[in-house]
Order: C-alpha cells, then structure tokens, then sequence
C-alpha cells in the first residue's frame, strides 16, 4: 500500500464501519454499511491465507478493467495525474470517483498491469493495492467475499523508522488514510 502506508506504520482499524459482529468471530449480527469505492479495508483472505489491508475499487455491480496500468469502471476512464518521478518508479494521483489518492508504479516492466473487463459480483469486492506492480490484490488473490471484511483503516496511530533504530516518524502520528 505505499505511498500510504509504510513499514512501520501502526493502522486504527474501525471495525464496526460495516457490521455488527459478535467479538472475536467474523459472525455478523447485523449489517451497519457497504464499502464505498476508495475505502482502504482489512480482511482476512482465505486464498492468500493472510490478513491484508488494500483498497476498494471495484463494488457490486460494477464492470472494471485494467489496461497499462489505468482502470476503466463501468465505462469510464479513472483519470490520472502524475506527482513524482524517480529512476525506480512513479507516483501518480489517482482520481477513482471524487475520490483521490496516491499510487505507485514501478519503471521496470510489471505483469499486473492488464486484466479484461470483470463484472463484481454481489457480496464481493475488487481491491488493488497502492503500490500496484507490487501487490497481491485481486489480480492475484481474485474477488474478495463480504464476509472475509474485518473494517475499514482510519488512520496511522504511531509509525516506527526501522531505519531509523525504531524512533517515531512524528509526521505520520495520528494521520489519516485517504
């Protein structure tokens, strides 16, 4: 998930945003919300067999696909603009319906960066991650069933520089995930 989120970083999770559930179980009581396009969600993958933190872009009913690396979402065209560049990668603002964020994208060739026109089905949610040729998303793990959703990340808590003997990136302290 870089640029937003980095090693170190420390995630609140809210985990009421989508259902009721009874404590320490996946059994949901009672349906509160439905993510939104532009969450970033945790869920505990089967496939992957993981606990994984990505974002949603693609909800029930939708028709995504991915062409070089830009998503096209019922027809129309995610416009991108570009925000950084380095020999490594680049970092582009991705603008997925009113909502903007940051992706990164590796200069080297990726074989992540196509897939053909995929209806989402209901009770499942297309994610990709941010740092998208590096990413297990569901261009690898496939949909990802409702009931696998633990909540949707608020913010960074505390975040720890492993390269920087664990001291605190105080820029980052109680930052909100967009």
């Amino acid at each position: 998930m870089k640029p937003t989120i980095e090693e170190g970083d420390r995630i609140l999770t809210d985990k009421m945003a989508y259902d009721l559930r009874i404590p320490f179980t996946h059994v949901s009581l009672i349906r509160l919300a439905e993510p939104q396009t532009g969450d970033i969600i945790v869920f505990d993958s089967k496939v992957a067999d993981n606990r994984l933190i990505k974002r949603v872009i693609g909800t029930p009913g939708d028709i995504v696909s991915l062409q070089n690396n830009e998503l096209t979402i019922n027809g129309e065209k995610v416009s991108y603009s570009t925000l950084n560049e380095s020999i490594r990668w680049l970092d582009k603002t991705e603008h997925l319906k009113g909502h903007a964020h940051t992706i990164r994208l590796t200069k080297s060739a990726a074989s992540l960066v196509q897939f053909p026109a995929t209806p989402i089905a209901a009770d499942h949610y297309l994610v990709m991650g941010d740092n998208r040729d590096n990413s297990a998303d569901s261009r690898v793990i496939g949909l990802v069933p409702r009931d696998e959703l633990l909540g949707r990340a608020e913010r960074v808590i505390v975040s720890l520089d492993y390269d920087d003997y664990y001291l605190p990136r105080s820029d980052r302290f109680l930052k909100r995930l967009e």
